[in-house]
């Protein structure tokens, strides 16, 4: 395997870092909407929490996607 070749699978596998945030995603609005449809009066606050959630999630997400980034563009080179 050649150095490109190594540095092409390290970038994809650092994409499968982006699984974890994708189900956590999927959890934390699945809870979301569960709530709100228990006590659509608390709708404001579930949703803000949610959305504040979905934030902090996706930034891992971005982490590994700057991390694929890097082994492409910098030591792809």
């Amino acid at each position: 395997m050649t150095d490109a070749g190594l540095i092409a699978f390290g970038a994809g596998l650092a994409m499968v870092g982006t699984l974890g945030p994708g189900i956590g995603i999927g959890l934390l609005v699945m809870g979301a909407m569960m709530a709100i449809g228990r006590n659509p009066d608390a709708a404001g606050t579930i949703q803000l929490n949610m959305i504040l959630g979905i934030a902090f999630t996706e930034a891992i997400a971005i982490y590994a996607l700057v991390v694929a980034l890097v082994l492409l563009f910098v030591f792809g080179a």
